[in-house]
């Protein structure tokens, strides 16, 4: 049996998993947690990723190993490969105002769109170096180099011999907001109108292409090899894992909220609505993305002091619409629509409707109807919608969910699927046949339920409103 190593570096955790290369069966897996903050120390990533493969038992019999890991972080590295600072995550919204000025100074929303396929928001690694250069002039002099957080636990897995062996993805490297899809470039120019000059950047490999190797320390041996593959981005290697082929829309529902598509071609929407990024096969992978997901019912379950499996049975004691309440999930900001400022909010809430029932209901359907706007930001007529992440073990989301997005879903048996799409990866450098392998999966469980289109509506209004 040849096996092989997926690790996912969250926002909250790191998970790795080791999978049988030919079939997919899972055969062991580890966990560390991440320290919480929107400006983390990368070192404490390596550390987590230690602690998770020591639990996972260790890469002394594995083959290949992939990375697929949050995407947009800014990483900076000094000439000796030094980290420079913090690095700041995807869900650290400071650089909105950068935004907004890339955005204006280029000619506007479809000037971006044409050049690297989508609109970039505070989330974008561009975006944070122009904060960076804004803010922190001391450390932008200091950066020689600039790579994602996949990038620099692959860079550390194969020794960190210097920063002119960093390599990234395609798929990683189209949410950079310096790197297009279209062409498979970076473009250098919106670099350096960012951050004002042009530092080192990974080389971009392709989907089969090998990453190097393990070292012998971090391997747990001196004989074998452990290979890397390029790794990739989270929303990327969850396509792998759950097996999302064209036709497809899967929503995820993890940290952030994420609708995304396999796509033959790449697309470029003006509106910054959807973000036209590459995926990890060598198609594309146009995503909507929100900042509130699974913490909003996180949030819902501790203002009621219950469980998450408590929110859920009163969620769905509550009839649909919530009895007028509407919550709308702005918790941290929000990506898209593009509010970084904003916050959440309760509205309708009257003597008749304020119900424990009734305020779980209506924070399951707020974040739903965001995920509805994004699936319907797609403009696509989808061959199956795959429902996936944390927030879909919830009985409540799989029920309430086809009423909302108004057409059946799928739920994929629950899984790590972007640590398993990272192993999918590696099992496919491992193989090197053309396409990834065909893992077996379990049977995903089809949800139906009549449409709630008042809902939808209701929730409109009130977003419009505000």
């Amino acid at each position: 049996m040849t096996l092989v190593a997926g690790v996912d570096s969250s926002t909250q955790s790191c998970k790795v998993v080791v999978r049988d290369a030919a079939t997919g069966e899972l055969v062991r897996e580890g966990r560390a947690p991440h320290p919480p903050g929107t400006e983390v120390a990368p070192e404490e990533w390596w550390r987590a990723l230690e602690r998770a493969v020591a639990a996972a038992g260790g890469l002394a019999d594995v083959a290949a190993i992939a990375v697929g890991a949050q995407q947009h972080g800014m990483v900076c590295l000094d000439e000796r490969g030094g980290v420079v600072r913090d690095a700041l995550l995807w869900n650290d919204t400071r650089s909105a105002r950068a935004a907004a000025d890339l955005v204006a100074e280029l000619g506007g929303p479809a000037a971006w769109a044409e050049a690297v396929g989508s609109v970039p928001v505070a989330s974008f690694t561009v975006t944070k170096l122009r904060w960076l250069a804004e803010h922190e002039p001391e450390s932008a002099a200091r950066t020689a180099a600039v790579c994602l957080p996949h990038d620099w636990l692959t860079w550390r897995l194969a020794g960190a011999t210097g920063t002119g062996t960093l390599t990234t993805d395609r798929g990683d490297a189209s949410g950079t907001g310096y790197w297009s899809p279209a062409t498979g470039e970076y473009r250098t120019d919106l670099l350096e109108r960012a951050f004002g000059r042009v530092p080192a950047l990974p080389a971009v490999l392709p989907p089969r292409a090998e990453a190097g190797e393990v070292t012998a320390a971090e391997a747990g041996t001196a004989g074998a090899r452990v290979l890397l593959a390029p790794g990739t981005g989270d929303n990327m290697a969850a396509a792998l894992g759950v097996g999302a082929e064209p036709g497809d829309v899967v929503v995820s529902i993890g940290t952030s909220g994420t609708v995304f598509a396999v796509a033959g071609a790449p697309s470029r929407d003006a509106s910054g609505a959807v973000a036209g990024f590459a995926d990890a096969t060598g198609r594309f992978l146009p995503l909507v993305c929100t900042l509130n997901a699974a913490r909003v019912l996180d949030a819902a379950a501790a203002m009621l002091g219950v469980t998450l499996a408590e929110l859920s049975d009163l969620a769905l004691r509550a009839p649909a619409g919530a009895g007028g309440l509407v919550l709308v999930p702005y918790l941290e900001g929000e990506r898209t629509p593009n509010r970084p400022d904003a916050t959440g909010s309760v509205h309708g809430l009257r003597l008749a409707n304020a119900t424990a029932e009734n305020l779980a209901r209506a924070a399951v359907e707020g974040m739903l109807c965001g995920l509805a706007d994004g699936l319907d930001a797609l403009g696509l007529d989808p061959r199956r919608v795959l429902l996936i992440g944390g927030g879909a073990r919830s009985a409540a989301v799989r029920a309430v969910a086809p009423a909302i997005f108004g057409c059946p879903v799928l739920v994929p048996e629950p899984g790590e699927y972007v640590a398993d799409g990272a192993a999918r990866q590696a099992a496919w450098l491992a193989a090197g046949t053309d396409e990834p392998p065909a893992w077996r999966s379990g049977e995903a469980r089809p949800y139906e339920a009549d449409p709630t289109p008042q809902v939808r509506s209701r929730y409109a209004e009130v977003i419009s409103a505000g």
